[in-house]
């Protein structure tokens, strides 16, 4: 049972064929979050990841259950991030074009040029592999549905590659 600032585990239905062809679930079952930063801190919940694109639709995916999410440089990453009230994810990049979905609550998308948005249950989000933090300024959990693409490195005019960054605030 979830306590009154987590939100239920979210259930997943993964589909597949049968030899012959027909279709049929496979998998139909909660996902336990991964709270790698202990039960007050952020949950993760991966669903599906690929390590590439195109995908098979016959061969099953790596198993990433409890490990941050971090989409391969060159596939996709299906997951939920639950924010906590008054939680925070640190200044950071992914090397990923990124759609996102407020689920429930509300988040504070700040970039590092110091501008933020506040994003509400039913607003939506692409990020384009920027230095990014998530602050949940509300007495409420903030899930995020999350689909990340693996994109090419941005590069700047001066030749300068942008990487994969976690900044540390000082």
């Amino acid at each position: 049972m979830a306590s009154v600032n987590e939100l239920p585990s979210p259930r997943l239905v993964v589909t597949t064929h049968t030899k012959d062809g027909a279709s049929v679930f496979s998998r139909d079952e909660q996902i336990t979050p991964f709270k790698p930063f202990g039960p007050q801190g952020s949950g993760f919940s991966r669903f599906h990841s690929r390590l590439s694109v195109p995908v098979s639709n016959i061969n099953d995916p790596p198993n990433l259950a409890n490990t941050l999410p971090r989409c391969p440089p060159n596939g996709v990453l299906f997951c939920t991030t639950d924010i906590p009230p008054n939680g925070r994810a640190p200044l950071h990049r992914t090397l990923s074009l990124d759609y996102i979905a407020v689920m429930s609550g509300e988040i504070v998308l700040r970039l590092d040029s110091g501008e933020e948005k506040t994003v509400k249950a039913g607003e939506y989000i692409v990020q384009k592999g920027v230095n990014h933090e998530w602050i949940n300024r509300s007495q409420s959990v903030c899930r995020l549905l999350c689909v990340m693409v693996g994109s090419q490195k941005i590069v700047l005019d001066n030749g300068t590659a942008l990487e994969e960054t976690v900044i540390p605030k000082k």
